[in-house]
Formats: structure tokens, C-alpha cells, sequence
């Protein structure tokens, strides 16, 4: 098993069958980071910020970041929405609650007081993936080793939010609203990438294909991106505009088990997480995102193939990165 694990998940040592324990982190984040994420990718990046942290890579986003990106990238001031509304799509794949939004008079039919209820699943529609979202399966256990059974479960009624206890948040999404999600955002445009000319698209996105790194880096050069440290990466694979094109029988259809669950997304490979992950010398990869998302309800291909973990462990499990996806 734990010979598996490194294969896979870039685990140093390959005899231990206890949850995963990297070196502690005793130099500085820079530091340590250029020396677990290295090029040849076989060193675990669990502990890179400290055995008690709940960011992950959202610590990438420093001010010094912010401050260029807006510096640097920002020319209108106009601002747009990447959500869905809050209840799309009208019916959740992979067996989320179906959404509801219910509208009432608060006060009398002459009194204009009104008021909503919403009932939702919050991993439905457009959402990112916390770090207590998708541990890793062999260890049953969450990011920076967090053990599955030591988070509390259950309905949780907070009275005074000066007192809340930490272990019952614990690597909550509070932590990444309070610090923030906010970067150089890099989109790449597979659709526009390969329609432009007036082609089709060489996959159907609700069908289960593969996109590669060597598609993702020839779309990033011909839009001219240049990826660096931080980067907040967004991968456009065309489900949405193939939901939008479908006829609600055919969206509808969509839920209708692992059957029909089936997505074009990024491959599971050795090199996609050298690409998400690698913070390497000059000349060669240096992209080490802060998040990735798409317009889609996996971001990977899905389903994985016959005994291929999912990405997800890798992504959350293990280096606390943000997964942003649609229409879960």
C-alpha cells in the first residue's frame, strides 16, 4: 500500500503503513517549499506551512502577490460574476440535494416584508472544495494529516462566534474567507483554443476524455500566458456551454448515477501534478498554483480509470489546494 502511495502521491517514505508524516518544516516557507516541491516531485508537500495549518496553498496568495496582480493585470475596474445562482443546476449530479429556494410574505399581503429559506447542498453548483472535503482513502485521513474520525460531525449551533471551539472548524472554509482567495486569475480557454477557427471540439465534455498537460501549456501559449508562482488557475473544457445548448430532459438525464456521470477534465497523471504543483529552477516549470477550478462538476476526467486514484487526493489530501468546479 504505501509503495502504491508513493507512486502516487510523491510520499518520501515507502515503508511506514501509518498516516502519512513528512519532514517538519524547521526552515522558512520559501525554503522549505523549494526544497519539498522539488523538480522531481518525490517529496510529500504536507507540513510546508507548519503541522497546524488550514490554508494550504491559498498561502501563496501574500500581499506582495495581490499587490502585483492588481498592479499588473488590472485595466477596466469592471468585475465579473464566475458563480452560477445559488440553485443551478436545478438537478445536482453525484446525488447532492436538489436545491430549493422558497419565497414568502413575511408580514400581510399589505405589508411589503418578504423573506427566503434556501435549502441547498453546498457541494452543488459552483463551489470551491475545502480541505475537509476529499482526504486521502488508504490513511482516512484530511489534509496535514488530520484524521477523518477527529472532525465533528453533526448540526452545529454557534451562539457567540468569539467563542468558537477550533477543533469543531477545524481546516474549515472560514479559514480561506478570512485570509481570502484573491490573486492573478489565468484562464485557459480550451473551447475558444480549439473552435476559433471554425473547428468542433475534439471531445464531448459530458463524456469522460482526458485533457492533458501538453493541451493545457499549447492553449497557454497560443493566449500568450506566462504562468507564475500563485497563480490562480481556471480551465474552460465547454460542459457549461454544453448544458446551456441541452434541452432540460437531456440536463436532467445528467443525474442519473455513474452511468451517466461522465466528464471531460484533467488527466490523471504523474506530469498534471509536476504541472499543478512544480516550483522549479529557471527555465523550467515554475507554476505552483494557489487554486485550480473549471467549469465542470470534477475538474479531473471523470470517472478515473480502473484503479486510478482520483486527483483529489493529491489536490486536497495532500497539498491543501483549492478545487473550484460547477454544476456538482
Amino acid at each position: 500500500m504505501a509503495a502504491l502511495l508513493k507512486r502516487i502521491f510523491w510520499v518520501r517514505n515507502d515503508k511506514s503503513k501509518e498516516p502519512v508524516s513528512p519532514t517538519v518544516a524547521t526552515a522558512s516557507p520559501t525554503e522549505t517549499l523549494k526544497a519539498e516541491a522539488n523538480v522531481t516531485g518525490r517529496t510529500i508537500p504536507s507540513f510546508v506551512w507548519g503541522k497546524d495549518d488550514e490554508l494550504g496553498t491559498i498561502n501563496l496568495l501574500t500581499e506582495d502577490v495581490v499587490r502585483r496582480a492588481a498592479k499588473e493585470e488590472m485595466r477596466t475596474g469592471k468585475t465579473v460574476s464566475l458563480n452560477w445562482p445559488i440553485h443551478f443546476p436545478s438537478r445536482p449530479v453525484f446525488g447532492r440535494k436538489i436545491p430549493t429556494i422558497t419565497t414568502f410574505v413575511k408580514g400581510s399581503p399589505s405589508v411589503p416584508i418578504r423573506d427566503d429559506v434556501i435549502h441547498i447542498n453546498t457541494q452543488s453548483g459552483s463551489q470551491w472544495d475545502g480541505l475537509k472535503h476529499y482526504g486521502l482513502h488508504d490513511y482516512n485521513v484530511f489534509y496535514n494529516n488530520t484524521p477523518a474520525d477527529s472532525l465533528a460531525e453533526g448540526e452545529m449551533e454557534i451562539h457567540d462566534p468569539s467563542e468558537i471551539d477550533p477543533a469543531r472548524v477545524k481546516l474549515g472554509m472560514h479559514n480561506w474567507s478570512k485570509h481570502g482567495i484573491c490573486g492573478r486569475g489565468v484562464l485557459l480557454d480550451l473551447v475558444h483554443y480549439y473552435t476559433a477557427d471554425g473547428g468542433a471540439l475534439p471531445y464531448d465534455p459530458w463524456t469522460t476524455h482526458p485533457i492533458s498537460v501538453a493541451e493545457l501549456e499549447a492553449c497557454a501559449k497560443k493566449q500568450g500566458v506566462v504562468f507564475r508562482q500563485a497563480d490562480i488557475l481556471l480551465i474552460r473544457v465547454g460542459f457549461i456551454q454544453k448544458y446551456y445548448d441541452s434541452s432540460n430532459d437531456a440536463k436532467a438525464a445528467l443525474r442519473g448515477g455513474p452511468e451517466v456521470e461522465r466528464f471531460t477534465g484533467i488527466e490523471q497523471s504523474e506530469d498534471m501534478k509536476r504541472f499543478l504543483w512544480s516550483r522549479g529552477a529557471a527555465g523550467t516549470r515554475n507554476n505552483h498554483f494557489a487554486a485550480v477550478a473549471s467549469d465542470q462538476p470534477s475538474l479531473e476526467r471523470w470517472p478515473t480509470p480502473q484503479g486510478v486514484p482520483t486527483l483529489h487526493q493529491t489536490i486536497i489530501g495532500l497539498w491543501g489546494m483549492p478545487i473550484g468546479v460547477s454544476a456538482a
